[in-house]
């Protein structure tokens, strides 16, 4: 997987070992042996790896490995591994909550940089709202509004909005054109068997679909991909 996305222009690489997941009895991922493998595909593509972390006994063990930190929607306001994530020296991807503002999301921005760790990404990821019909609510203003609040990079998560592999390329699009910094967007090369998020996810032909046309949306609007 991790060959087939570099080789269509995707520069960093996310993969989950601890899954924070609903239901108790769904995967909870591949934990110390999740990390490994994300390694072993780091050194051999040469991309930098996100994961994400869920605990601060973690956090040491993250440290040898994993270049981004990324605290999941149900930890934005887990102010404790906030904190604990200002006093390293690696990025953290701080996923907005699918009930909170946009002035919470900034607030959990600062738990971390006021520790001392200025290297905060923040992504949208789709918010909680009346319809059912899609697993969240894209919420494209967030986009313009928080990169007017903020001075922080701003990326959006299609793949977890839509819920539904067919609307991530759609989405991807809008983002981009807003003034998204970049995409998340979940690959993998059997998505009907995947053990979690197969439904958004997209095969390799669909990314590299997908990809052309964002290099289009991005030319347009002035951006690189």
């Amino acid at each position: 997987i991790a060959r087939n996305v570099k080789a269509e222009g995707a520069k960093i690489l996310r993969g989950g070992a601890w899954k924070p997941r609903t239901s108790p009895y769904a995967f909870q991922g591949l934990k110390a042996d999740g990390l490994e493998l994300l390694s072993m595909a780091k050194e051999e593509t040469g991309m930098p790896i996100v994961s994400e972390i869920t605990n601060t006994a973690h956090i040491d063990m993250f440290m040898e490995s994993v270049d981004i930190f990324q605290v999941g929607a149900r930890n934005m306001q887990n102010f404790e591994l906030l904190k604990e994530l200002g006093k390293i020296n690696k990025p953290v991807l701080l996923k907005r909550g699918f009930s909170n503002t946009i002035e919470e999301l900034l607030m959990s921005a600062e738990y971390v940089m006021s520790g001392g760790n200025n290297n905060v990404i923040l992504c949208e990821r789709g918010i909680r709202s009346f319809e059912t019909y899609t697993r969240n609510t894209l919420d494209i203003s967030a986009i313009p509004a928080l990169k007017k609040l903020s001075h922080l990079p701003v990326i959006v998560d299609p793949s977890h909005a839509a819920g539904m592999s067919w609307m991530v390329e759609p989405l991807s699009m809008a983002a981009i054109a807003a003034g998204a910094d970049g995409l998340i967007i979940e690959v993998h090369n059997d998505p009907a068997n995947a053990l979690c998020d197969g439904a958004q996810s997209l095969t390799y032909d669909e990314f590299n679909n997908t990809m052309t046309k964002l290099r289009l949306i991005a030319n347009t609007v002035g951006r690189k991909l």
